[in-house]
């Protein structure tokens, strides 16, 4: 089958390596679209890793994956059943084909195009964040960040009722983006000076629930800078290589007395929870995160998609690619 496997810093080549046989307990999935998502960005396409972390094995690297079972040694699941697979560790959605066990397959309706339904993945992701914000009613909320992640975050801020949902962004197009799925008002730093801008819009109230979706290490001092005295924080960034160092002014975080909360699906006993009911959400019409897809590519567009999702070229939100 033919694979694509990052060689070096944003470089990207073709394989042919064997199928992946299935094991008893697992399915083989044929691939049909993948997605690139920010950290596959900041943690390795762009990332400087050590020269012997090339080249990656194939597949890296990629982690937001559907498509379809065409072999099952599992029960419960059948040939035809359509699903998105969460990858195990050093392994990777760049290929045609791609086994996994019950608990990293997720199954999804048969109806509707697939491209849509593999948003779910990320989109679910954030919805395990959201959780940590309890009920949003009547609350402010700055989402610093509108990538995916970040519009996934506004968009669920929205449909669970905040008061005030407000996006923060560098990147116009990405602000106009948060407006179409639910912001009330959207910032650009670069333009305004963004404490000021805040202090306008809440009325003097200040941000109760800071997001830091922005993938950027200087984002969790922003956060801190924003938020109001005992407001609440809520961590989603991955901003680099394992051993990067994110600063803030600790005497900021004290006379905030704020509440700072990490958190990561994939770190917990349950890393696909919030996604099964992401899928399920959407299959009632609750929220939509197929509304977040800006582009659709081939197999063969791998290096134009990250090079396009890297560059924030032609207006990029979320690209997926459909593969065989």
């Amino acid at each position: 089958m033919k694979a694509a496997r990052l060689v070096a810093p944003t470089t990207f080549d073709f394989v042919d390596i064997p199928e992946p046989v299935t094991e008893d307990g697992f399915a083989k999935v044929k691939v049909e679209a993948v997605s690139v998502c920010g950290s596959d960005i900041h943690s390795t396409y762009h990332a400087p890793l050590p020269e012997e972390s090339y080249p990656m094995a194939p597949g890296l690297p990629c982690h937001e994956i559907a498509g379809t079972v065409v072999e099952s040694r599992m029960p419960g699941v059948k040939e035809g059943q359509r699903a998105i697979v969460i990858p195990t560790r050093g392994s990777g959605g760049l290929v045609e084909y791609i086994t996994q066990d019950a608990l990293r397959l997720i199954p999804i309706p048969d109806y509707g195009p697939i491209d849509d339904w593999v948003m779910c993945q990320h989109t679910g992701t954030v919805l395990y964040s959201a959780k940590h914000w309890g009920n949003p009613a009547g609350k402010r909320i700055a989402v610093l960040g509108q990538g995916g992640i970040g519009l996934s975050f506004t968009m669920i801020a929205e449909a669970q009722g905040a008061e005030q949902v407000i996006g923060i962004d560098r990147l116009d197009y990405r602000l106009k983006k948060s407006h179409e799925i639910g912001a009330t008002h959207t910032v650009n730093p670069d333009k305004e000076n963004l404490e000021e801008v805040l202090e306008e819009i809440t009325g003097g109230n200040g941000v109760d629930i800071v997001v830091d979706a922005s993938g950027d290490s200087a984002g969790f001092e922003t956060c801190i800078k924003i938020v109001k005295r005992h407001g609440t924080f809520i961590s989603f960034s991955l901003t680099g290589p394992i051993k990067e160092r994110t600063s803030f002014v600790h005497a900021d975080w004290m006379r905030k007395a704020c509440t700072i909360i990490p958190t990561q699906i994939a770190g917990t006993d349950q890393p696909t929870k919030e996604i099964r009911e992401m899928v399920a959400l959407k299959d009632r019409g609750w929220v939509d995160p197929a509304k977040l897809k800006s582009h659709n590519m081939t197999f063969k567009d791998v290096q134009k998609a990250y090079d396009m999702y890297a560059n924030y070229t032609d207006d990029v939100i979320k690209v997926v690619m459909s593969i065989g």
